[in-house]
This record gives structure tokens, C-alpha cells and sequence, in this order.
């Protein structure tokens, strides 16, 4: 992410070896089966790694614990990388996408920001990772965005403000704007950076990881619903 002045942009066996009655068998057979968690992984960058934060204080833990205080049945996994770009998370696709996985986040372009890379290619390299998780796999995703600074240009900061909300509907995707969005709504950019980032001015603290995953868990929990009708 950019610091930016005035901005927050970024089976059952018998006992005692006697054969089970038949009526017993059927009825063990007409019990339901346990239903496997929901397996979300989360693909993103420093802000989903949970960067400068101990053990237990990043997205992905706090928003496991908001599922599970909601009764959201569902496991998230880290499958964030700080300084990771959209070019990279396509890169590692198939080692985060596997077999297991029933939802995706993808939270990527902060490290895109940061470089100045062309939207198009930002966009380009999104595409690519929805075209391999939504369209062929054809799981739910959560497509979580940032807002450029407008150190670019205005043109630019179009450019890049509009993919998200555009792929978004190509996928058919949920959507999230603003990964920092929930720290600047109520607050005045003054306040939220004293009070929601690290001393970097660029990272959410604990307390604004948790304002975060409270304005994104009912989201996420949608998402759920999604992979799991």
C-alpha cells in the first residue's frame, strides 16, 4: 500500500465381532453425514498475511473467529504473501487453488499501487485468476479491492477504481470496494490512521483488522452461502 496524504487507499463396525441386525444397518445408513467445513481461501497480499501483526491478530484469524462466533460453518486459509503483486498471485494460483478448496477471496493490487503498474495489466492478471477459479472451477469468490491515490493521475486512478466493480460483474462475484474502506467510514482520515494502522501508516493494527472483518463478515458469510447452498 502507498502512504497517501489525506487518503486510505489499498463407516460403523460390529461390537464385540457380532454382525449388526439388518434393521440396524439401515438405520445407520439413514444417518446424515457430517458436513465437511467450508474451505475459503484467502489469496491476497500483506494485508490478508497479516503483516507486522503477532500470531492470532490478522485477517484471516479474526475472521475465523467472526465465523465461528456467527455459527458459520467454514475454515479460511492463508493464502496471503506480503509483497505479493496480482502478477504473483497468479503465479501461486495452483499452489493455493487445490482440490479441498470450495470459496476464494482474492484481495490483490495493493503491491500493483505501489509499483505504478499499468491498470490494464493489474486487470489482466485479475482476469486471468477468475477466469481459472470462477469460470473453470467454478467456485464463488469474494473479489476485495483497493482505491488508488491519485499520485498517477486522474486517469489512472479511474482506470484502476473501475476493475474491481467491472470483474465483479463479468464473474459474477461478490464484492468488496475498499479493503480499508471500513477504517476511514465515521472517522476522519486524521483519526483513522492514529488509531486503525501501524506505526508504517500503511498496515491495519489489531483493532483495525477487527473494524475491518466486522464491516466484511456478513460478506464473507454470503460467500459461504454461496459455495454451500
Amino acid at each position: 500500500m502507498r502512504r497517501v496524504a489525506g487518503s486510505l487507499r489499498y463407516g460403523a463396525s460390529a461390537a464385540c465381532g457380532k454382525p449388526l441386525a439388518a434393521g440396524a444397518v439401515t438405520l445407520l445408513l439413514a444417518l446424515p453425514v457430517a458436513a465437511e467445513p467450508v474451505q475459503v481461501v484467502a489469496l491476497g497480499d500483506s494485508l490478508t498475511a497479516g503483516y507486522g501483526l503477532p500470531d492470532g491478530q490478522g485477517f484471516v484469524p479474526q475472521l475465523q473467529d467472526w465465523l465461528d462466533a456467527n455459527g458459520v460453518d467454514a475454515t479460511i486459509v492463508n493464502a496471503g504473501v506480503s509483497g505479493d503483486t496480482t502478477a504473483g498471485g497468479l503465479a501461486r494460483l495452483d499452489w493455493a487453488l487445490d482440490a479441498e478448496t470450495d470459496a476464494m477471496i482474492v484481495a490483490l493490487g495493493g503491491n500493483d499501487l505501489l509499483r505504478g503498474l499499468p491498470p490494464a495489466t493489474s486487470r489482466d492478471n485479475l482476469a486471468a485468476i477468475l477466469d481459472r477459479v470462477a469460470g473453470e472451477r467454478g467456485l464463488p469468490v469474494l473479489l476485495i479491492g483497493l482505491d488508488a491515490p491519485g499520485n498517477y493521475g486522474a486517469g489512472y486512478e479511474a482506470a484502476f477504481d473501475a476493475m474491481y466493480p467491472e470483474l465483479a460483474r463479468r464473474y459474477d462475484a461478490l464484492l468488496e470496494p475498499n479493503f480499508l474502506g471500513p477504517l476511514i467510514e465515521g472517522n476522519d482520515i486524521a483519526t483513522a490512521r492514529t488509531r486503525y494502522l501501524q506505526s508504517d501508516g500503511l498496515h491495519p493494527n489489531r483493532e483495525g483488522v477487527a473494524r475491518i472483518v466486522d464491516a466484511f463478515g456478513p460478506k464473507v458469510a454470503e460467500l459461504v452461502g454461496r459455495a454451500n447452498p
